[in-house]
């Protein structure tokens, strides 16, 4: 009889049980570099490349009028997919300002320096000498002033890895908070014009496999009658002329494509790209000129609608919602996988419910998602002005880049109005996981003006909501004066008459304050109010009304309408509770290795 094996009560542990794991270094994914990315004798040669540092450095070498380095402080702006590269292009750039300053060490701009800042400090001795302040703010203590000690000093980078708004425009608050002279912009970008600082667009130039492209081309339109815009990003749009006259070979003649405006960007400077100089005439469609096209009297408007867009690359959602308003179909064509999708894309339905659920909000709030775009504050007056004379309630915010849990905490706010760039600032909530609804200033005018007729247009750029809105107000002048003159006689308003009732035209209930600032004539209190006791019965009533200075008082009726209302809210109306409430007791202390109690258990 064999003896028993006991069992065992463990694991298996062998000697490489406790050794340390290794982890092999994290190979962050190039592709828009092309073939022989992930060689690492090549990387920095093609990043190099890519980004047209040489041309970049060039730039950044100029001199002011003065001789010194025009630019001493420069930030770099990456989106979220470019950031691996921030460090290669910091370390080539440090690389090419330094040689830069060694090569020119006995140049004369140097030699100037050094003899500007000499001069510069016997002056201020000499001064400080025959001054007679003993103050120690005088500036005569001070050798340098600020501005001057900042002419001599190297030029500096700095990288804003992370935009508080979206990616595609340029991030002046990120950059004020270092003093910086000059934003370069990295990647795709919208091109819209900025207030303050210069700055400089490097797009990079990725890889695109030109004959694969137009083979799915083909593959999608095989009518070479048919009509159709080639449109890319800005990163891949050097590649479109060359598409587009292969396929002017192939014999497709209604084919056009979009190449850059730079008369957009036209206070920027673009580092490593070139328009298509075979074909200069375009016209305009938003960032973009659409060139290639035949008819001269071409409407952008109405015309355009009979295109199809071939677009390369996939557009953020607020720009790819605007292209399904303007082309009859939208074809995406993915670079990286080789495959063409025609859908699902967002559709106007949402953005009709959201308006007409805004239509009946008395508080609306007025979400900021930029400050770096030129009339992003006349936008904002405007948009105020035109809630205000529609007697509702506006608030601002600025949350830097709005999420979920940001916006929740403003509950009393009704609709939420984004003003953010067209391109990528725009939260379209595909998902429905914010809890208000949130519109467009265009949408939000609709939902103002007394008749809803929406033509299926979605504007987004500010210039073009400014001028209509200029438009319109001219032409309801004109109506005024027009009416004035005549001899139609007036209807007067009663005094006494309630206006309209108004019902949520998506829940069919009705609201009763969707006018928070309508002129209340009257404010009727219950007459068994008058003869309330001692006990505070009517200072209560009052502090019920909803209705504060002849308005309409949201916030009131908010929290009349919420269940819980502060402390206390749970147990009122119960008679079992009592009113004078306990004594408060002193809790434990100390910290969580020897609390009060526990020492004096020791003691013990």
């Amino acid at each position: 009889m064999s003896e028993a094996v006991a069992p065992s009560l463990s694991t298996y542990q062998d000697e490489q049980t406790f050794s340390f794991q290794k982890h092999g270094a994290k190979t962050h994914q190039r592709p828009y570099l092309g073939p022989g990315w992930d060689e690492p004798s090549l990387l920095h040669d093609k990043i190099r490349e890519y980004y047209s540092i040489d041309e970049l450095i060039d730039f950044l070498k100029q001199d002011n009028d003065n001789g010194m380095k025009k630019y001493k402080k420069i930030t770099l702006q990456f989106p979220d997919a470019l950031v691996a590269d921030s460090a290669i292009i910091v370390q080539q750039l440090q690389e090419g300002l330094k040689v830069a300053h060694v090569h020119d060490h006995h140049d004369h701009h140097e030699e100037t320096e050094i003899n500007f800042t000499e001069k510069l400090k016997k002056d201020k001795k000499d001064k400080k000498d025959h001054c007679t302040k003993s103050c120690s703010n005088c500036k005569c203590s001070d050798p340098l002033d600020t501005k001057q000690q900042n002419d001599t000093l190297p030029q500096e980078v700095w990288i804003l890895a992370d935009t508080a708004y979206s990616a595609c425009c340029i991030d002046e608050v990120a950059a004020e908070h270092v003093g910086a002279e000059i934003v370069i912009h990295f990647g795709d970008a919208c091109l819209n014009a900025i207030q303050k600082l210069d700055a400089v667009y490097v797009f990079g130039k990725p890889y695109l496999d030109i004959d694969t492209t137009v083979q799915k081309f083909k593959e999608t339109y095989s009518d070479k009658e048919a009509k159709v815009v080639i449109m890319a990003d800005t990163p891949h749009t050097h590649y479109m002329y060359p598409i587009y006259k292969q396929l002017k070979e192939d014999g497709y003649t209604n084919v056009a494509f979009a190449d850059i405006d730079l008369e957009r960007a036209n206070t920027a400077t673009i580092i490593g790209f070139k328009t298509c100089d075979a074909i200069s005439k375009g016209t305009r469609f938003s960032n973009r000129l659409l060139k290639g096209i035949n008819s001269e009297e071409f409407d952008i408007e109405t015309d355009l609608m009979d295109y199809d867009l071939f677009h390369i690359t996939q557009p953020q959602p607020p720009h790819l919602l605007f292209l399904t308003t303007k082309f009859s179909t939208l074809t995406i064509y993915d670079p990286s996988s080789n495959t063409t999708s025609q859908g699902p894309f967002p559709s106007l339905m949402k953005r009709y419910r959201y308006m007409q659920m805004a239509r009946t909000s008395g508080t609306v709030g007025i979400l900021v998602n930029t400050l770096s775009l030129r009339n992003t504050t006349e936008m904002i007056k405007t948009v105020s002005r035109k809630i205000r004379e529609a007697d509702k309630k506006s608030y601002m915010f600025v949350v830097g880049k709005p999420n979920v849990a940001k916006l929740a905490n403003f509950e009393s706010i009704e609709v939420w109005c984004i003003l953010g760039c067209g391109q990528g600032g725009i939260i379209l909530d595909q998902t429905n996981e914010f809890y208000k609804p949130i519109i467009t200033p265009y949408e939000l005018e609709m939902a103002l003006s007394p008749q809803v007729t929406w033509t299926g247009k979605w504007v987004t750029e500010f210039e073009r909501l400014i001028a209509d809105d200029n438009d319109n107000d001219n032409n309801e002048s004109d109506e005024q004066e027009t009416t004035a003159s005549s001899d139609v006689p007036q209807s007067p308003t009663l005094e006494g008459e309630d206006e309209a009732p108004e019902f949520n035209p998506v829940t069919g209930k009705f609201v009763s304050t969707s006018r928070p600032l309508r002129n209340i004539q009257h404010l009727e209190i219950d007459s068994t109010s008058a003869s309330a006791n001692e006990d505070g019965q009517l200072v209560k009533a009052f502090s019920q009304a909803v209705a504060i200075k002849g308005t309409v008082s949201t916030s009131a009726v908010y929290l009349q309408n919420r269940e819980w209302t502060g402390l206390g809210s749970d147990f009122a109306g119960q008679e079992d509770v009592d009113e004078e409430g306990a004594l408060v007791e002193e809790g434990r202390g100390g910290i969580a290795r020897g609390y009060d109690y526990d020492m004096s258990n020791r003691k013990e």
